[in-house]
């Protein structure tokens, strides 16, 4: 594993300021990263992803491609 830690729904929530319904919606259109299902009642999401999720909405704003060198 690429060593990135697993945040719940309130972290994602202030990382993003987005509502429940909005980050369930935009996952359901593929425009947002898919959360990890930890157990029958808990979910999470790699932090790693939403952060990726967060610099693609700054290079959008700012009119930039971001190129994945991996």
């Amino acid at each position: 594993m690429n060593g990135s830690r697993i945040i719940r729904k309130p972290e994602v929530k202030r990382k993003t300021g987005l509502p429940n319904s909005t980050i369930y919606e935009l996952i359901s259109q593929g425009k947002f990263p898919k959360q990890i299902k930890l157990s029958a009642r808990s979910s999470g999401w790699l932090e790693s992803e939403v952060e990726e999720w967060i610099a693609e909405k700054i290079s959008e704003r700012d009119g930039k491609l971001i190129v994945d060198c991996s």
